[in-house]
């Protein structure tokens, strides 16, 4: 990077120039979709995912015009479908504007007439004397982050994809000067984010990315490619016969069983962790949906399924965590359960209409998951009573039928830039430079596939390949050097959700609390490089450093 630690404060002329830009007119909030865009704005941010909602509050407040661009009509990605039980690793290094909103999510809370369906005292997420909470209903969490937009003036413009033809970004040397959206807009900005869980505008724009997992050998890992010893959570726990005919290869693999091996372990591949999504459910029968049996449900896809309860009768089948009022965040848990394993490699750099079918695909193999188990007469009785008491919870998504709009894509492409944050970074055997943000979950990689092995006694069985739980061993910092492109590629894009990272690394960093928490320091970033008129990658650290801390992130331990 061209910058270091105790780079000189901004010139005077800087300064007067961010002045006057700072009382500069701003874009009027809220304009809707099919109104004429306002095409320029200093900071223009295209997703809706959390990163999306900080970083644009973030540059609002730093008195930028900035506005969000982005095909979702519901913004807040995870955070507001489904994704309730916070995976929130070490809390004490959540600060910021992620702070800020868990601490709204506690302030609406603390109010008696939030608790309908369920005894707020009774509810062992709540504790009245923590400053903020961190489970919630998604309609609970799509109100604060809209709140938190409008207060903060921040204009959306909502249906619009960016046009991925090649005539989607328009840049001048390394500098993206105009994006186009595919209903033919342009939107001009000085600095531009890529929000989004795909890394559509990153790749569009010509930054070098990768989809999949590196050999361990790439970045000197341990946990990284094919993982067929560590895969041992999320397994089968009896053997299961992989053939439509029990014994018979030539009857051909059950559905959901890919063909060949796994791979050699340790190499690379080009697969992605499972997705899924993340379901409000109930038992409240005043407030449940029962889930019908879908379009094109063919009981034949759940054979396996079937084969492993029979086999394995206590196994668990979904993790249903609990949120306020009787519901769930829904999450994958077991051998087979919610959790799409194989489906969804092609996702990542797909066309809109593939990705589109792709998603059709995993809504349909949850809810046919849902209704096979409370349905199918040759599940046992008693787990048919027990999976049929569960339903969709009837006042989230209603615009959706009660589904997410949003699936969790758990990761997508990946920035590769001049810095990587590996696995030697997160468990603190390699430095970081230049830290914005701290993490501190698990090393978390769902299974990426599901294929035929041979176990001791010489017999074919099904496995699960791909999972990974291992702790980073505390909290560790993210570096500023990880959200920018490599400055011949492009010098005014900042990414904190696509970050240049290893597989392994990401499965750390890829929670929605970091996604806000790096969203806030690429705005505060994208500010001062409008205000100094510089290259992302020239932004001053020490600047952006004390800007982050006066706004209470938290860079290293203990500093909360």
């Amino acid at each position: 990077m061209n910058w270091k630690a105790g780079q000189a404060l901004p010139t005077l002329a800087c300064v007067l120039v961010g002045l006057a830009q700072a009382f500069a007119p701003r874009a009027a909030a809220g304009q809707a979709l099919g109104t004429t865009p306002d095409p320029t704005y200093e900071i223009l941010i295209y997703g809706s995912t959390p990163a999306a909602i900080s970083a644009a509050v973030e540059a609002a407040r730093a008195g930028r015009s900035v506005a969000i661009v982005c095909p979702e009509q519901h913004l807040g990605g995870m955070t507001t479908n489904g994704l309730g039980w916070t995976d929130s690793g070490d809390k004490s290094v959540i600060g910021g504007l992620a702070r800020e909103f868990y601490q709204r999510v506690k302030r609406h809370y603390d109010d008696p007439d939030a608790w309908r369906w369920e005894d707020r005292d009774t509810f062992r997420g709540y504790r009245a004397a923590e400053d903020a909470m961190w489970v919630f209903e998604p309609h609970v969490a799509e109100t604060i982050i809209e709140d938190m937009l409008r207060e903060a003036a921040v204009p959306t413009f909502r249906g619009r994809r960016l046009d991925r033809s090649g005539a989607g970004v328009a840049k001048q040397g390394a500098r993206i000067v105009e994006i186009r959206t595919e209903g033919g807009e342009s939107f001009h900005a000085r600095v531009f984010i890529d929000a989004t869980y795909e890394g559509d505008l990153m790749a569009a724009a010509g930054v070098q990315y990768t989809v999949g997992r590196e050999a361990n050998a790439v970045y000197g890992e341990t946990l990284n490619g094919v993982q067929t010893g560590h895969a041992l959570k999320h397994q089968f726990e009896a053997p299961i016969d992989p053939y439509v005919v029990p014994g018979d290869p030539s009857s051909g693999l059950l559905p959901r069983i890919h063909a060949g091996g796994p791979g050699q372990s340790g190499e690379g591949d080009w697969r992605v962790q499972a997705y899924t999504y993340r379901l409000c459910m109930t038992k409240v029968e005043e407030n449940r949906v029962a889930i019908a049996e879908p379009e094109g449900y063919d009981p034949a896809q759940y054979e396996l399924l079937l084969r492993h309860i029979l086999a394995s009768p206590d196994a668990p089948l979904h993790k249903p965590d609990p949120m306020p009022n009787g519901k769930t965040d829904t999450n994958n848990n077991g051998a087979f359960s919610t959790d799409n394993i194989g489906m969804n490699s092609e996702y990542p750099g797909a066309s809109y209409q593939r990705r589109a079918e792709i998603l059709a695909e995993h809504e349909r193999y949850q809810r046919g998951f849902y209704y096979f188990l409370a349905s199918d007469p040759r599940v046992p009785e008693a787990l048919r009573t027990r999976m049929a008491a569960w339903g969709l919870a009837a006042d989230e998504f209603t615009d959706n039928h009660n589904w997410p709009h949003q699936i969790y894509i758990r990761e997508a492409r990946r920035m590769v830039s001049d810095f990587v944050t590996t696995q030697p970074h997160v468990q603190g055997q390699k430095p970081t430079p230049h830290p914005i943000g701290m993490g501190s979950y698990n090393m978390d990689s769902h299974n990426v596939q599901r294929y035929v092995a041979t176990d001791d006694q010489g017999r074919a069985v099904v496995r699960n390949e791909g999972d990974i739980q291992v702790s980073p061993g505390g909290p560790y910092p993210i570096s500023y050097d990880a959200i920018v492109p490599k400055r011949s590629e492009c010098d005014n894009l900042l990414v904190p959700v696509c970050l240049s990272s290893s597989h392994i690394a990401y499965g750390s960093i890829r929670m929605e609390p970091v996604f806000m928490i790096l969203g806030q320091s690429a705005g505060a970033a994208a500010a001062i490089a409008v205000e100094c008129d510089l290259p992302v990658q020239t932004v001053s650290y020490r600047d952006l450093r004390e800007r982050l801390v006066r706004e209470g992130q938290v860079l290293e331990r203990g500093a909360r």
